[in-house]
């Protein structure tokens, strides 16, 4: 299961709801067998510049080489830079999770 998360400048009207969603939908259509991308917004009222930083994690698989990473995180990069406002600074990052990182579903 995919992580998104975004940090940005309070000062940045941004619809992280729909970031987080258009995320999702872009790294499914790269790969359908990722699953929910989770995702969380940290607006902070504390920061030096206006800025959003987007960071995305995924498990390590066979089939998520250098092509497929540099391919989702094109299509990634230009997606989210396309829905935020101007000016700003902007980082992305595309990250794999290292294999002693553990994700489940906890059931009540």
């Amino acid at each position: 299961m995919p992580h998104a998360e975004i940090k940005y400048s309070s000062d940045l009207q941004l619809d992280s709801a729909a970031i987080l969603a258009e995320i999702e939908t872009i790294i499914l259509r790269h790969d359908g067998g990722a699953g929910a991308c989770k995702g969380r917004a940290y607006p902070t009222d504390e920061f030096h510049h206006s800025h959003v930083t987007v960071s995305v994690s995924l498990l390590v698989k066979p089939h998520r080489d250098a092509a497929f990473s540099a391919a989702l995180l094109s299509a990634l990069e230009q997606a989210v830079s396309a829905m935020l406002p101007r000016p700003c600074e902007f980082s992305f990052g595309l990250h794999y999770s290292t294999p002693h990182y553990v994700t489940r579903s906890l059931k009540a």
